[in-house]
């Protein structure tokens, strides 16, 4: 039993390492958009195509990643696609121009679609289930605190070298990954359900795999489609908040400081204004009781906090950094000294700094219960796949919002200069969160069926 568990514990701290480093790479990337840009000259807006092709290659290679995982070892799977993103990372730093970055890049986006949906597949069979919101939020909390790292690095160490610098060091940690995955003991499928305890516990194993005709029926269940459509409206709008970064370093200069000190400035102000993130894991827990008392619970729930995040964001982007004080000695160390001062010694930067806390926190209670309910109406052969189709939309929508905010830039740069251009773009795409509540009212009722339905169909199979 202590063996089971201590197998259960370290594989859950491998995932969730490797998920802080899938987004890590992607937080990486949107503060070295102007540095890379000026090195290789690429247009501004051509960084924010190439992110957005990043983005997409991943959710397409995911549903075939995810498929795989319902047919072969997930650890053979995940090692290989660990292999190519940390190649391609080293690769990305060695480019000398546009198609080189945007094939690096590609090639980046292939390994990277491995780590959420075979990640996913491998945690829901080891979370025991009373535990699987809470779990699942320490996961998303992990990618969220990947993006806050790499945006820090990015800032830090490309000041201090040169833009290629991070990718180095992070195609270097990739390699050093694949060596935990040898001691990994991949658990059962279907492993972590109530329902197949018995059978597990008989010393037989659960045999069902996903086929390729069983892809639609995947797509068009109920509750799916409304978490597939959730999910591409949720990412429209925090697909567009990448750009956060530009708009504090536009800010920022717009306060009379040096582009460099805007951005080390930037880089810290877009990690403390993530904060409110790490109550993800109390949001999970939250979901995880109240879906006990009902199976609507977690959607309910959800769809609040959706619609919340809406204004308290609008007003973070709205609100000016007026009176604020930073050093121009260009030392990082001195600067996050400051902002950390002017949190609690200017009342604008404080009143930032809350509206950012309660914007992020309510962003976060999506995350863990959005995974929780795939898990909950799809069965273990599936989830992998499930997942991949639902990381796809989510992807569309974040390329949407990414590339949105370079279309609606335009328009709204002929009457507007910076950062007003930026506020107003950012606060428009954060119209796409009040349809993305809506999805979680409108599947609530067909949770109930399709739980029921997973739960009836793994008790059968555990008799027979």
């Amino acid at each position: 039993m202590k063996k089971n568990r201590a197998n259960m514990i370290y594989t859950i701290f491998v995932f969730t390492i490797l998920a802080a480093f899938d987004n890590l790479i992607i937080g990486l990337f949107p503060p070295l958009f102007q540095s890379i840009s000026h090195d290789l000259h690429i247009k501004l807006a051509d960084m924010g195509i190439i992110s957005a092709v990043n983005i997409l290659v991943t959710a397409v290679s995911s549903i075939f990643w995810g498929y795989l995982s319902g047919r072969f070892k997930r650890k053979r799977l995940i090692m290989a696609g660990t292999l190519i993103w940390a190649l391609s990372v080293f690769l990305t730093a060695i480019c000398t121009s546009f198609f080189q970055l945007l094939l690096f890049q590609i090639l980046t986006g292939i390994g990277l679609g491995c780590i959420a949906s075979i990640g996913f597949s491998v945690l829901t069979d080891s979370i025991p289930y009373r535990m699987r919101g809470l779990v699942l939020s320490l996961w998303g909390m992990a990618q969220g605190l990947g993006g806050i790292g790499g945006s820090i690095m990015a800032s830090l160490i490309a000041t201090a070298s040169s833009w290629r610098t991070p990718f180095e060091i992070v195609g270097f940690i990739g390699l050093i990954l694949i060596v935990l995955y040898f001691f990994v003991q991949e658990p059962s499928r279907g492993g972590a359900d109530p329902e197949l305890q018995e059978l597990i516990k008989s010393g037989k194993s659960y045999k069902h795999m996903i086929q390729a005709k069983q892809i639609l029926t995947i797509a068009f269940k109920g509750s799916n489609k409304y978490l597939f459509l959730q999910a591409f409206f949720m990412n429209v709008a925090t697909g567009s908040l990448i750009w956060l970064p530009t708009l504090y370093i536009f800010k920022i200069q717009f306060e009379g400081y040096r582009m460099s000190t805007a951005m080390i400035a930037s880089g810290y102000l877009y990690a403390i204004f993530q904060l409110g993130g790490m109550s993800s894991a109390l949001f999970g827990h939250i979901g995880d009781r109240l879906q006990r008392k009902s199976y609507k619970g977690r959607a309910y729930f959800t769809a609040l906090f959706v619609f919340l995040t809406l204004p308290f964001y609008v007003f973070m982007f709205l609100l000016p950094m007026n009176h604020l004080s930073l050093p121009e000695n260009g030392n990082p160390p001195l600067i996050l000294i400051a902002l950390i001062k002017q949190i609690f010694l200017n009342p604008w930067i404080a009143l930032l700094f809350l509206l950012s806390v309660f914007a992020s926190a309510s962003q976060s209670a999506n995350t863990p219960n959005w995974l929780a309910l795939i898990s909950d109406v799809n069965l273990p052969e599936h989830r992998g796949a499930a997942f991949s189709l639902a990381n796809l939309s989510n992807s569309l929508g974040r390329t949407l919002g990414n590339v949105g905010v370079g279309v609606l830039l335009n328009v709204v740069s002929s009457w507007s200069h910076e950062p007003y251009s930026y506020t107003i773009t950012l606060s428009l795409l954060q119209a796409f969160l009040i349809p993305a509540g809506l999805c979680y009212i409108l599947m609530a009722k067909h949770n109930v069926l399709d739980i029921r339905n997973v739960k009836a169909t793994l008790r059968a199979r555990s008799k027979g």
